[in-house]
């Protein structure tokens, strides 16, 4: 454990930004994954679950989570599987 007050701050501020961190990618995983369920089941609400798993990922890379290239790969990936 640190000694130093600032280094027990950061430890702190760290523990928060992970937990936020892992929350917001868990979300954008999760609502991925919905949209590849839905599709996989043929359920009527596809389109809506796109837009949701588009707007997530898009999310997630704005704050940083996940990089450009992945962030589209992962948008691209789920248009084709959205248009077979």
């Amino acid at each position: 454990m640190p000694i130093i007050k600032s280094a027990m701050n950061r430890v702190k501020t760290n523990e928060k930004a992970n937990a936020r961190n892992t929350a917001q990618l868990s979300e954008m995983r999760n609502a991925v994954r919905k949209f590849e369920n839905a599709k996989t089941a043929g359920a009527d609400n596809v389109e809506e679950l796109f837009n949701q798993a588009v707007s997530a990922v898009d999310k997630a890379h704005s704050k940083g989570l996940i990089k450009a290239n992945k962030a589209a790969r992962d948008k691209s990936r789920m248009a084709a599987r959205l248009a077979k």
